[in-house]
């Protein structure tokens, strides 16, 4: 009986990912909102976990946690075929020390303000993460790290859409004005360096190419050098987060919780960057290129692993949590809009 309610779970979550990439692909959602079937699976579970929820769904849950769980890692290690190596020597340097330093000063700001609020620790990391990283997605590997409440997880995604959608529409504003003083590259660089999800870079990138620019393409090299850095972080992440917890259990050792997928992530990324360059184009475009079958099995699995994390959600949990997320990622956003201005403005030109 269990064994079936397992694959119940994950059936009733892979039906409603279905019914999420469907509404993402409607072109109001897909074009002006540029929200992704990841974005609108949690919103959907949401939906479900507050308005619809029964009693018979309840007794599903492992297979609901296997997708949150499992399913979430796997879809992170498959993420890495998104993505070479060769991307970091398109951009150069200066996209690449923008980056670095973006990343790192937005986690280190993040635990220093989130300390200012109050915050528990899940939550900062969890907002922190997302906003230095790749939004959502860095949200969910950071949560394999963490393993904190699902409803903490959803409210850091939700941080990121709201923050990443006004920037989305804010940047290519300000482009059109002339009022900033730098080139295109350097528009790309902040745009890719300082912008959530992958999405929003694509969607303002895309607004100013139609401006007259030249952005898009350097601005989604950029950030997915920020998404090669995913890795690197979690393994750092989760030694901080091992000598923390041993502190706060009074010395008592704990096992260090080694994010294995982050490995995988970094290998798959050495395998695609070693298939990009030698298997013929015709073979490679449609397994493992843009929208190829490995990308839209990769994003159907993170898009179940956030509707079953909406479908853990519920209105009383995110009043649990407070404003504080928000004061927080609206602290982060600053930094980002300002100070990723700055840093560009002065590091692009001396680095190019």
């Amino acid at each position: 009986m269990r064994k079936k309610e397992f694959w119940y779970g994950i059936a009733f979550i892979a039906g409603m990912t279905v019914v999420a990439t469907l509404i993402a692909m409607i072109p109001v959602v897909k074009d002006d909102l540029k929200f992704s079937s990841l974005i609108v699976g949690i919103l959907l579970g949401m939906v479900y976990a507050n308005l619809f929820r029964v009693k018979a769904v309840g007794q599903w849950v492992s297979g609901t946690k296997f997708c949150s769980k499992q399913i979430l890692r796997a879809g992170i290690v498959l993420y890495g075929f998104r993505l070479t190596f060769a991307d970091v020597a398109v951009a150069g340097w200066p996209a690449f020390a923008v980056d670095l330093i973006i990343v790192a000063g937005t986690l280190f700001l993040g635990i220093l303000f989130g300390r200012l609020l109050r915050m528990d620790t899940d939550t900062v990391l969890m907002t922190a993460t997302g906003s230095s990283i790749c939004g959502a997605a860095a949200v969910l590997g950071a949560e394999s790290v963490v393993r904190c409440e699902p409803h903490k997880t959803a409210v850091a995604v939700s941080t990121v859409v709201i923050f990443g959608t006004i920037s989305m529409f804010l940047y290519p504003i300000i482009y059109r004005t002339c009022c900033l003083p730098i080139d295109d590259f350097s528009w790309a660089v902040y745009t890719g360096s300082t912008l959530h999800e992958v999405a929003h870079v694509a969607g303002a990138g895309d607004a100013m190419n139609a401006a007259g620019g030249d952005v898009a393409s350097t601005a989604t090299i950029t950030k997915m050098i920020r998404v090669i850095m995913l890795a690197p972080v979690l393994v750092v992440m989760s030694f901080m987060l091992s000598r923390l917890r041993r502190s706060e259990n009074g010395g008592v050792k704990r096992r260090i919780t080694i994010p294995w997928f982050a490995f995988g992530f970094l290998l798959v990324i050495c395998i695609n960057t070693f298939l990009a360059e030698y298997m013929p184009a015709n073979i490679y475009a449609p397994l493992f290129g843009k929208g190829g079958i490995v990308e839209q099995a990769d994003t159907f699995m993170l898009a179940m692993a956030m509707t079953a994390l909406g479908a853990d959600t519920t209105v009383d949990k995110f009043r649990q949590a407070g404003a504080k997320p928000f004061y927080l990622a609206g602290l982060l956003y600053i930094w980002l809009l300002v100070g990723g201005y700055f840093l560009t403005s002065t590091l692009v030109p001396m680095l190019k």
